[in-house]
């Protein structure tokens, strides 16, 4: 199911990478998102709401302005296949300098976190 999650993901972002314009997606929690303050980034991440799952988002709103959540399907969806995952984006704007975390995890809304979760830490520097 990763790996699928993690094949839709990279298959999206880019073939949506034109769409975005300006703005740096990032898919990889491994890297430190290096930014200007006003200068808005995404995060891209495979997801499959057909199963009730999705990302669920954490970050310090006095650092971060969460600007867009979206989901857009991936193209074994739009063609109709049943379950078929997509991509899910985080569009975030830095609001003043500082250094801060974003905690993304896959999980169902309704159901207790559990260490099976799966989670992504991305880190912020604002200069």
């Amino acid at each position: 199911m990763k790996k699928f999650l993690i094949l839709v993901a990279v298959v999206a972002i880019s073939l949506a990478a034109g769409c975005v314009g300006e703005v740096k997606t990032y898919t990889d929690s491994g890297q430190t998102i290096d930014i200007s303050v006003n200068q808005e980034f995404v995060i891209a991440l495979g997801s499959n709401p057909t199963t009730g799952y999705g990302w669920q988002e954490s970050y310090d709103e006095s650092i971060l302005e969460l600007v867009e959540k979206t989901y857009k399907p991936g193209e074994a969806s739009k063609q109709g296949m049943v379950g078929a995952g997509g991509v899910e984006y985080f569009r975030f704007k830095p609001l003043k300098a500082g250094e801060t975390e974003i905690t993304l995890v896959y999980k169902r809304p309704w159901e207790e976190p559990t260490p099976q979760d799966v989670t992504k830490v991305f880190t912020v520097s604002i200069r």
